[in-house]
C-alpha cells in the first residue's frame, strides 16, 4: 500500500457541531470520542474567548472554574473520569488505569475496562489505536519531535499484539498545506527514515510544508500497520470547528479520548 497520498481536500463546515465519533471499524465494544470548540451534548461549552468555547486543556491560562466545567460535562459521558496527561512532547506511555493525578507522559494505553485513554491537542496530531479482538486501545500525543523520536512505536510496542491486528485513527491535526518547518525539522526526520523526504515540499529560504500526516502513516507502515483511518482535517484551516497553536497562539485545546466498554 502506499503511503504517498495527495494532500486531502479540507471542508471548514465539518464536525461543526460538537463532539464526534471517529469513522473507523473499531469493535462494538469499543469506544471513541473526538472533541471540538464548539460544545457538547447541547451545550456550547464555557469558555470565554479565546479559549472559545469547550476548551479543555487546564494549561493554557483559561478560567480554571471553565476548564472544570468543561471537563465535568465532558466526563458525563464517559464511564469515568479520563487519564489526563502532562505531555511533554516526549515518547513515554503510562497504563491509563494507573493514573489518579496528571503524569508527564505523550501516550497511555489500557486493557482496563472503563479506564479512558485520552491525549489534548491544537495542532500536534493525535492518535487512537485499538486491536482488532477489542482488548486494548491506547492514544498518542504526536507533535513533530514526539512522532520524529518514536512516540508511535513506543506506544505500539505497549499494546503488545500483532501489528496486523491493530487499528489507528488519526485525529484532527495541522494540515500539509499550513505546517511549515524548517530545514532541521526535515533532516530530523530523515536521518531517522529516508522516506521522510516524500512528506517535506520545498518553500524557499530553508522552508518546508510538512504533512505530518503522512510521516504518521509512514511510520505506521514500518511497523506493519496497514488499517489506517482519518488523516483529513485541518486544525488551522478550519477555524471554527478546532482550536490551533498555530493560527492563533492562545487557545484552547481539544480531547481525543478511547476506551473498553
Amino acid at each position: 500500500m502506499s503511503v504517498n497520498k495527495p494532500a486531502p481536500a479540507y471542508t471548514p463546515t465539518a464536525h461543526a457541531l460538537g463532539v464526534f465519533a471517529p469513522d473507523w471499524p473499531a469493535p462494538a465494544n469499543v469506544k471513541a470520542l473526538q472533541t471540538t470548540r464548539n460544545g457538547f451534548a447541547g451545550n456550547t461549552g464555557f469558555s470565554l474567548p479565546p479559549f472559545d468555547r469547550f476548551n479543555l486543556g487546564s494549561h493554557v491560562s483559561d478560567n480554571p472554574a471553565h476548564v472544570a466545567a468543561n471537563r465535568a460535562q465532558l466526563t458525563q459521558a464517559l464511564p469515568q473520569a479520563p487519564a489526563w496527561l502532562n505531555q511533554v512532547h516526549g515518547i513515554e506511555v503510562v497504563d491509563a488505569a494507573s493514573v489518579s493525578e496528571p503524569v508527564d507522559a505523550d501516550a497511555s494505553f489500557t486493557r482496563t475496562r472503563g479506564a479512558v485513554s485520552v491525549v489534548m491537542t491544537a495542532d500536534c496530531l493525535p492518535l487512537l489505536f485499538c486491536d482488532r479482538a477489542g482488548t486494548v486501545v491506547a492514544s498518542a500525543h504526536a507533535g513533530w519531535r514526539g512522532l520524529c523520536n518514536g512516540v508511535i512505536e513506543a506506544t505500539v510496542a505497549k499494546m503488545n499484539c500483532p501489528a496486523s491486528d491493530i487499528l489507528v485513527w488519526l485525529g484532527p491535526a495541522i494540515g500539509p498545506t499550513a505546517f511549515e518547518v524548517g530545514d532541521e525539522v526535515r533532516a530530523a526526520f530523515m536521518a531517522i527514515d529516508a522516506q521522510a523526504e516524500q512528506a517535506f515540499s520545498p518553500q524557499g529560504g530553508g522552508k518546508w510544508l510538512a504533512d505530518i500526516y503522512l510521516l504518521a502513516r509512514q511510520r505506521l507502515h514500518t511497523l506493519g500497520i496497514t488499517a489506517i483511518y482519518g488523516g483529513d482535517q485541518c486544525t488551522v484551516t478550519q477555524a471554527e470547528t478546532y482550536f490551533s497553536y498555530r493560527r492563533n497562539g492562545q487557545t484552547g485545546r481539544m480531547a481525543s479520548l478511547i476506551w473498553l466498554e
